[in-house]
Order: structure tokens, then C-alpha cells, then sequence
């Protein structure tokens, strides 16, 4: 770091112009950032930009200058943002780095502007949208085709690593083929170990996937080279990294002891880094070594950890992963419901991004850990999925398990799983509301063109057809419903009170507290509880929640999570209930891990099994409304 303490005295010169002054800082924070530095980049940024998330000051630069101050704001706050996990860090990096480029292309400036685009490129990645990081990428390499300079060798190592997200490991095996005669003669040893530990990656994976052992000694080799040269680039995130990587790498061996002292190391790393991202991931690896070891309760407890530090920030793809080994220990546990969830929600968060080789593989994963055990709808999803990648994988171990996994989700379609009950009427209703369901959603639930797709004369044809047989697919149709179908099923009309009566009755707007962890979830409940015409205030903190219960805030009903952050869920229910003026707050405790009796001792009107009772939620509250007000 002797080039970074000669910057820092360069830039205390009370002579430098307010434009040397700035490329300095931006000079030494790209030192710093290459580093792994990213708070001390941060900072050597100065008055210049203060706090991540605001534009920098750019008052009296000139053009270049401001470009290159975007450049490194727009890169930093997507690093930032990752490892501290603030929200919508992503995004504001991408605004940040789109200005930066089109300064520079205003400036013809052509190195730079290649350099802007592929940190746009990873902030993409980091989000798990690899399609477009691919774009921009290749952006960018065509603007350096003519060049061998290190602005190129990252520009390729990025795309080697975007393929490797998307599980195009040829791909990326080609690229660093490829790039190997430039990085013999780089001498940056940052540069250098990347490279290796790309290749390692590269080679790791190919090794479980084709059964190559020779790729395994080749993976090792090139995890030491890229040890030493971070080791050399004094770059701890990295290094942590390459622990990581070997962690994986020695349990697929099946040397369960020294993968684990390798991931310790990288904990270790991490935790001196404050890098909750790295570390999240470090617990995703443990748990898959646990997994291979036949320590299944501890790879869910480690796992779930995971899966809750990545809910909490923009890596999706990360996320996706975690949830898929999450599902996979759920499996193991016969927790079939749970890890269904959790599979469905991996497959969920991939396709958000546009990631559907993850979203098919957690669809694939979610068959083969489940067998001929889901319900047809998760099997239509599935080969819907599979049919799509199916065209796209270029890998061919991917390419079996799709094709596998296809045929399972097939026979749990159309086998007949007890022949004393088969009927042939309905599985030919089955197969009919299948085409009818895919035609409604391709057309966002317009009927006239579902019908049109289905071969009808007449929109009409499709309409009675619906009445007749298949009256539940009526709620998809937006002329006659024109909100979204949600999972949870409402009351039904009738004898007993629904919620809008509840609402009639009530003179105040219904108030629920829901506290919930899981965003996926507190977002589904809180969007249909106030289609309900229910406020809700909802909380994903233990600790948070314990202060708002008791406070003097009126809450008509308290829905709580148990594993939670800080004050567990059933702590919650014993305080409230000690609380005198919560003594008869109905609360309903909604929990995947929690028992009843624990739950209605502590002092819960109701308890609901998570996912699956997710359905009733708004049947019990609107029935534990109105009993209080009988």
C-alpha cells in the first residue's frame, strides 16, 4: 500500500486545483476499493461524497473530472451496499455509473467508458440479472478489442464469473481459457489471483458435475496459486473467499475436517471485515458440508441463518442458492411442507431477476428431494420451467437432471396414484384446467384472448365451460376480479360473520400488528389484510415489536412469527399478556418450527402452521374479531 500513502500526501498539498485534488481521491479510493477496502475507499473519497445513497459533489469540476468521481461513488455504493446490505444499494450504484458512462462517451474517453460498464455490469450480476450483465460486458470488451490492458482483464473475469452464476461453466472455462496468454503478462497480483480462483471455480464445479477427479487436483493447484497472489495483494475479502471456495471443494472429497477448518478461517476473515454477505455465504457452504456429513439439524439451523442475513439485502442469487440448501435440509428433516416453501420461494426470487436456470433448479431440486409428493400445480410450474431451460442450458449434468426431473413432474401430472379411486373424467378435467389456467396467465387473465389461444369461436364457450367445470379459475379472470389472487383463502359468505362485517360493526379502522422476518412473506400477508380494509403495522424485529406492544398503540390483534430476530415470537405472547392492556388482545401465533400447546400455553387464541395454514389467516381473524365484540 505504498502508492496509497504517497496519494494521501500528495492530496494534503494545499496547492492542488479542486479537479487534481478529486482525481486523487478517486485514484486512491480505486486503490483502496482494489484492496478490499471498501469503507477506507469510502472515506478517502472525503468532501466529495459524504454518505452512501447521496450524489457526490461535483460543484466546480470539470467534465473528466466528474465522470471519474461518478465512476467511483456509483462503484462503491454497489460494493457498500452488498456487504452492508442496504436497500436499493444496487440500483442507486447503476444511476451513479449510467452518468459516469455517458460523460465519458460524451468525452470519448472509450477505456473509461468500458471501465464504467463493467461495474454497471457486476451491480447487475449482484442482483442475480445475468442476461444483462452479459450485454454490458460484452459492451465493453468490444470497446477494448484492440487493447491487452487491465481495464480488460476485468472486464473478463466478470463475464467468466456471470457465466459461472448462470451454471454456464463452459462458458466460463472458454473465457478463462481464452484470457490466460493476458494475465501471464499481468503483473498485478489482485488481478493474477482472480484469475485463479475464477479457474478454480470453474473447475471445481465441472469436477462434481462431469465426475472429473483430474479437475479436482487442477481446482486445488489453482486455489493455491490464487492464496498466494491475494496473500501478495493484501486483499482479506478475497482470501476469504478462496477459504471458502476450498471449504466446498475438500468436502465433495469427503475430507470433512479440513473443509470445515478452511471455512473457519474464512469466518474468521469475514467477521474482522464486518462482511455479513460473505459470511451468510460461509454459513450456505457449512450447512452443504453438514448435509454430506449427515449433520442435518445443524445444516438447517446454519442455513436459516443464512437465509435470513440475504433476506435482508439486493443478493438475489444468493438467496435463491440458500433457499434451495435450506429446502434441501427441510426434505431431509420430513418437514415436507417447509421445504416445499422454501424450494418455491428459491424458484420465486431466481425468476424475479431472471435467473431461471436458478428458478429451475430449485424447481428440479424441489422434485427430486420430493418425489411424486407435491400438488400438480408445483408439477405444471416445474416442467413450464424445465422447458424453458432445457433450451437454453449449455451444461450437459444440468441438462440430465432437467430432462429427469421433467419426467417426475410429468408422471405426478398424469400417473393415477391409487387405480381403486382413477377416474378418467377427472383426469381429463385436470389436463383441461391445466391449458385453461397457462392460457389465463399468459394473457394477465383476460378471457377473450385465453379463448382465442385455446382454439374457441366465442369467449363465451370459455366462460360456461369455467362455470361448469372449473370454477376456480374463475377468481383468475381480471374483467371479473381485478385485484391479484392471493394464497390465502378469504372466509366464506354466510352464517358466520366475514370481514367486512367485522369492518361494519367496528366504528375504528381494524389495527394488526404482524411481526415477520421473512419479507416474502409479511409482504403477502400485509398486501391482503389491507385488501381486507384492515391497517397493518408490520415489524420484523423481536425487540422492535416488544416495544410497540407495549406501548400505548392500538392494536385490534397481534399476528406474531416465533423465530424472530431478538424476542422470540412466544416471549412476545407471555409479555402482552402482561401487559394489561393487551390482557385481551386476541393474537394469533403463526410459526413453521413452533408447537401448539407451547404457543396457546404462553397464551395465543390461535395458532396457524406456517405455510400451509397461511390460507385461513384472514378466516381466523375475522373470527376472533368478531367474538370479541360479541
Amino acid at each position: 500500500m505504498r502508492l496509497a500513502t504517497e496519494l494521501i500526501k500528495q492530496i494534503a498539498d494545499p496547492n492542488l486545483s479542486s479537479n487534481e485534488r478529486a482525481l486523487l481521491r478517486c485514484q486512491l479510493a480505486r486503490q483502496l476499493e482494489e484492496a478490499g477496502d471498501y469503507e477506507g475507499a469510502h472515506e478517502a473519497m472525503g468532501e466529495l461524497w459524504q454518505r452512501v445513497g447521496e450524489r457526490p459533489m461535483l460543484e466546480g469540476l470539470d467534465e473528466l473530472t466528474e465522470a471519474d468521481v461518478l465512476l467511483r461513488a456509483g462503484a462503491l455504493t454497489g460494493w457498500i451496499g452488498s456487504t452492508r446490505q442496504i436497500e436499493n444499494s444496487q440500483e442507486a450504484a447503476k444511476n451513479l455509473l449510467t452518468e459516469s458512462i455517458l460523460l465519458f462517451e460524451t468525452l470519448q474517453e472509450d477505456e473509461r467508458v468500458a471501465s464504467a460498464q463493467t461495474e454497471l455490469a457486476y451491480c447487475y450480476w449482484r442482483e442475480g440479472a445475468f442476461d444483462e450483465a452479459r450485454v454490458i460486458l460484452q459492451q465493453a470488451l468490444t470497446r477494448l478489442a484492440d487493447v491487452d490492458n487491465e481495464t480488460k482483464a476485468v472486464a473478463l473475469l466478470r463475464s467468466a464469473i456471470v457465466e459461472m452464476s448462470a451454471k454456464r461453466f463452459h462458458d466460463a472455462l472458454r473465457i478463462h481459457t481464452q484470457a490466460a496468454p493476458l494475465f501471464e503478462k499481468v503483473s498485478n497480483h489482485l488481478l493474477k489471483a482472480k484469475f485463479h480462483n475464477g479457474l478454480a471455480n470453474v473447475l471445481n464445479f465441472l469436477s462434481t458435475n462431469e465426475y472429473r477427479e483430474d479437475y479436482v487436483d487442477q481446482a486445488l493447484i489453482e486455489y493455491t496459486a490464487a492464496s498466494f497472489h491475494f496473500e501478495q495483494a493484501g486483499h482479506k475479502r478475497y482470501q476469504g473467499c478462496v477459504e471458502n471456495n476450498l471449504g466446498f471443494l475438500f468436502s465433495t472429497i469427503g475430507k470433512f475436517g479440513e473443509a470445515h477448518e478452511h471455512l473457519d478461517r474464512a469466518q474468521m476473515l469475514f467477521t474482522s471485515l464486518k462482511d455479513n454477505v460473505h459470511l451468510a455465504q460461509v454459513d450456505e457452504t457449512r450447512a452443504r458440508v453438514m448435509l454430506n456429513e449427515g449433520r442435518v439439524v445443524e445444516a438447517e439451523r446454519t442455513v436459516r441463518k443464512a437465509v435470513r442475513t440475504l433476506e435482508r439485502g439486493d443478493e438475489h442469487s444468493l438467496l435463491a442458492e440458500a433457499l434451495i440448501t435450506h429446502g434441501v435440509a427441510l426434505a431431509r428433516l420430513k418437514h415436507v411442507e417447509s421445504a416445499r416453501a422454501a424450494l418455491k420461494q428459491a424458484a420465486s426470487v431466481a425468476e424475479q431477476v431472471g435467473d431461471f436456470e436458478g428458478a429451475g433448479m430449485a424447481s428440479v431440486s424441489m422434485i427430486e428431494l420430493l418425489g411424486l409428493d407435491f400438488p400438480e400445480e408445483d408439477a405444471r410450474a416445474t416442467i413450464d420451467r424445465v422447458s424453458t431451460l432445457l433450451e437454453k442450458s449449455q451444461d450437459t449434468a444440468t441438462v440430465r437432471r432437467l430432462a429427469k426431473a421433467a419426467m417426475l413432474a410429468l408422471r405426478a401430472i398424469l400417473a393415477p396414484r391409487d387405480l381403486t379411486n382413477f377416474s378418467l373424467r377427472r383426469a381429463v378435467q385436470r389436463y383441461e384446467a391445466h391449458w385453461i389456467r397457462l392460457a389465463l396467465k399468459d394473457t394477465g387473465g383476460l378471457v377473450t384472448r385465453a379463448a382465442r389461444l385455446l382454439g374457441f369461436n366465442h369467449h363465451q364457450s370459455l366462460i360456461t365451460l369455467m362455470n361448469a367445470r372449473h370454477k376456480d379459475l374463475l377468481k383468475t379472470r381480471s374483467a371479473v376480479r381485478k385485484r391479484r389472487s392471493h394464497i390465502i383463502v378469504h372466509p366464506k359468505r354466510g352464517g358466520k360473520k366475514s370481514a367486512s362485517d367485522v369492518r361494519t360493526h367496528n366504528a375504528h379502522q381494524i389495527s394488526i400488528l404482524h411481526v415477520e422476518d421473512n419479507r416474502t412473506v409479511a409482504s403477502m400477508v400485509k398486501e391482503t389484510l389491507e385488501l381486507e380494509g384492515w391497517k397493518v403495522d408490520t415489524c420484523a424485529d423481536g425487540t422492535a415489536a416488544l416495544k410497540k406492544i407495549l406501548s400505548q398503540a392500538r392494536y385490534d390483534l397481534l399476528l406474531l412469527d416465533d423465530d424472530l430476530p431478538g424476542v422470540s415470537g412466544i416471549e412476545l405472547v407471555r409479555r402482552a399478556r402482561g401487559a394489561a392492556h393487551r390482557e385481551n388482545t386476541p393474537i394469533i401465533v403463526l410459526s413453521a418450527d413452533l408447537g401448539e400447546a407451547e404457543a396457546r400455553e404462553a397464551g395465543a387464541n390461535e395458532f396457524l402452521h406456517k405455510p400451509e395454514d397461511i390460507r385461513s389467516v384472514v378466516e381466523n381473524i375475522t373470527r376472533l374479531l368478531s367474538s370479541t365484540k360479541d
